[in-house]
């Protein structure tokens, strides 16, 4: 799932299921790599879609957060330059980070990419998901949240429309 584009930008997320209700989302770029430890209390794979599907709105930044039991992961999504820009704040316990500003976590990852090298690497990350667990599977590990099938049709839609991306699409079955 390594996404490359001519601007030589390099950009990998993958969606791992590592147990029941826990996954892991690897994250790697031309410099980097990170793993994130995510918990099932938020439903974050949807929510990482639909803040991907925020960035086609002109200007828009959007934020979300993975539950890591007990830390919170706050993602956020910003237009920089012609990139989008994203961060990662670890905070030690999501009971009380909500009430903090960003400045208060700790960066654990921070990187830029063209919009549509973004996009493409989350859809891929969830349709290998869904390719490999179905959705009953996706839901009988994820336990509290179904697969985001609607979510990442959007996505798609908003991808396919917008961006000139020249990587093979696979569509999201139903």
């Amino acid at each position: 799932m390594r996404v490359h584009h001519a601007s030589t930008d390099v950009f990998q997320l993958k969606w791992e299921l590592s147990g029941q209700g826990w996954a892991k989302c690897h994250l790697t770029d031309d410099a980097k790599q990170a793993s994130l430890l995510v918990s099932y209390c938020t439903d974050a794979l949807a929510d990482l879609v639909a803040a991907a599907s925020v960035l086609y709105e002109q200007g828009s930044t959007a934020r979300f957060f993975f539950d890591a039991e007990p830390q919170e992961l706050r993602w956020v999504l910003r237009p920089v330059d012609d990139a989008i820009g994203v961060t990662i704040y670890k905070f030690p316990d999501v009971a009380v980070s909500p009430d903090l500003p960003d400045t208060d976590g700790t960066v654990i990852w921070q990187s830029a990419h063209p919009r549509h090298v973004f996009s493409h690497a989350v859809l891929d990350a969830a349709q290998t998901v869904l390719t490999e667990h179905g959705e009953a599977g996706y839901r009988a590990q994820w336990k509290l949240y179904p697969f985001p099938v609607s979510l990442v049709r959007d996505l798609h839609g908003l991808h396919l429309r917008d961006d000139d991306c020249d990587l093979p699409h696979e569509r999201t079955r139903p």
